[in-house]
């Protein structure tokens, strides 16, 4: 992949005769001597993206200048020269890298930001050999973070400090390679990315990879405002496995057989939408440099709009290619409409939506002493009387009833008694005598 062939030419003079006496001939036209063409460097020749997404075309019109990258991830190593004057500032937010963040950090993928910076903005090397990236004249900021589950510092709390630092230190983009393979996020990132779009950053996030155990995208991908990207193999077909789907996907990008300056100046081959994602912010970079009063939302826009359309995708965004694939050199010299699209306002919209059961606890009331009405006063005691002698109550409630039930009772029995024994005495009066 990395060989690359030397175009080779043989040297061909012509003579030119001359003398006074001679009769004038026919002068032939000198031969051109062949241009030995320079060989053509391996590692910028298997970097079929600057070709492939028209990144060499983007460059006639700009290479990133005038524009910063903040790339919160595992920090961007100090010695590759590729990092040449590129990296501007840095931080760690873990608690166990560098405070310049330029001393990778993690047991897992240590080399991972340094990766994603080469594809961003990497200088390549003085003779024009080595890797180069996307916007390589774009500034760099490196925020280490701590994937770890050891991190001394909560990964939520990391990203959302990172976020705040990198607007705070002058980022136009940040680039963001990871997912949380969740939908959800923390409640702390609502404000810490809005704070990033209202200060008009364009914030550029990788969709996640099915190789990893991601099936469909999760935060930061998921959040409102962000410009998420898919992957494509090196024929624009949806990755496989470098790649994942889902309705927030905006614009795809290569996302296998990339390459990238590892920490110790080697360059490695590496999959997934962690390299998609830089390659689309180097050319949010570069559409930045070209158009520097475009606000975040026309940024993203003019990607969007200018994307290569994916045969066989009638409607977009599609859950595997977003609006399609990217187009550098349309992006940044295209004519496209202005939009009054805005991510501050997307997010906030969410949240007032999503948030709103989260209120403020409304204090306790004070309950004051409630007023009853007296009670009516209660009848006088009556004056007691023999317990052998009735009284007006039982009288009334007792004696009275059981009069009136049981008189009816005694006569019902008398007049039964009395009609049996006529029944006995006329039946004793028909019996004949023997």
């Amino acid at each position: 992949m990395l060989n690359a062939t030397v175009a080779v030419a043989a040297m061909a003079a012509s003579v030119l005769l001359a003398g006074a006496a001679t009769p004038p001939i026919e002068t032939p036209t000198p031969t051109p001597k062949p241009t030995v063409e320079k060989p053509v460097d391996p590692i910028r020749a298997a970097e079929y993206w600057l070709d492939g997404a028209r990144v060499n075309d983007a460059w006639k019109t700009a290479r990133g200048e005038g524009v910063t990258i903040a790339v919160i991830d595992t920090g961007i190593a100090q010695g590759p020269v590729e990092f040449r004057d590129a990296v501007v500032g840095g931080t760690d937010v873990s608690g166990t890298g560098s405070e310049d963040g330029r001393t990778p950090v993690g047991t897992i993928d240590v080399n991972h930001g340094s990766w994603v910076a080469s594809l961003a903005a990497g200088r390549g090397a003085e003779d024009g050999t080595g890797m180069i990236g996307v916007a390589p004249e774009a500034d760099l900021l490196s925020i280490s973070v701590n994937f770890g589950a050891a991190a001394a510092v909560p990964f939520t709390e990391q990203i959302a400090d990172a976020m705040r630092w990198a607007v705070d230190n002058g980022a136009d983009i940040i680039n963001l390679s990871f997912t949380t393979n969740t939908l959800d996020w923390d409640r702390s990132w609502d404000d810490a990315f809005l704070y990033a779009f209202q200060h008009d950053v364009v914030v550029v996030v990788a969709a996640g990879n099915r190789g990893n155990g991601t099936s469909i995208v999760g935060a930061p991908a998921t959040i409102p405002g962000v410009l998420t990207v898919g992957g494509v193999n090196q024929h624009g077909e949806a990755s496989v496995e470098a790649s994942t789907q889902g309705i927030t996907i905006g614009i795809s990008a290569p996302s296998e057989g990339l390459l990238g300056v590892s920490a110790d100046g080697r360059v490695a081959e590496w999959d997934g939408t962690s390299g998609a994602a830089p390659i689309v912010a180097g050319v949010a970079a570069l559409v930045k440099s070209a158009h520097p009063d475009l606000s975040a939302g026309n940024i993203i826009n003019r990607i969007l709009k200018t994307a290569i359309p994916v045969e066989g995708v009638d409607r977009v965004p599609d859950p595997l290619y977003g609006y399609g694939l990217i187009d550098a050199h349309a992006a940044v010299t295209a004519s496209v409409a202005h939009t009054d699209a805005d991510p501050a306002a997307d997010l906030e919209e969410w949240i007032r939506v999503f948030r709103r059961a989260e209120t403020v606890p409304q204090p306790t009331p004070t309950v004051g002493p409630v007023s009853v009405e007296p009670l009516p006063a209660a009848d006088p005691p009556t004056d007691p009387g023999s317990p052998l002698l009735p009284s007006a109550q039982t009288l009334l409630y007792g004696t009275l009833p059981l009069i009136v039930l049981t008189v009816p009772g005694i006569l019902v029995a008398l007049g039964v008694t009395a009609a049996a024994r006529r029944i006995r005495r006329a039946r004793a009066q028909r019996t004949p005598a023997p």
